[in-house]
């Protein structure tokens, strides 16, 4: 299977997953026991508002590498209309490229460096 080849929408359907957990796991762990409150906590993370200045941020500091970048640009420059109605389509397509890049790094099985983006993230977010 050449990852390459397949749809950025799908890519970032199997990256919100591997995205999502990872925030999960990583609340979980700070001890927040209450469920209403690990999903209050989780939207600071899983928006796409917020996926979007991660991604622009982590843009800004160089933090990708050329095949990661190429990646981002394909599903950021994918023709697609429709997007959820708490967002603009621009941040959308900046959210979907997020989650487009750590889905094709979860079938390349590149685990490591999930966890690097994601800690970068998370530590982002933490400051």
């Amino acid at each position: 299977m050449n990852v390459l080849e397949i749809n950025v929408l799908v890519l970032a359907y199997l990256g919100d997953t591997v995205y999502e957990n990872y925030i999960r796991r990583y609340l979980i762990e700070k001890g927040i026991a209450n469920v209403n409150d690990l999903q209050k906590e989780a939207i600071k993370y899983v928006s796409a508002v917020n996926q979007a200045k991660f991604l622009n941020k982590m843009i800004s500091d160089n933090f990708f590498n050329e095949e990661e970048l190429s990646v981002i640009k394909r599903a950021r420059n994918y023709k697609n209309k429709s997007h959820p109605k708490n967002c603009d389509i621009v941040t959308y397509k900046y959210a979907t490229a997020l989650e487009s890049l750590i889905g094709y790094l979860s079938l390349l099985e590149k685990n490591d460096r999930i966890k690097e983006i994601m800690e970068y993230l998370l530590n982002e977010k933490d400051n």
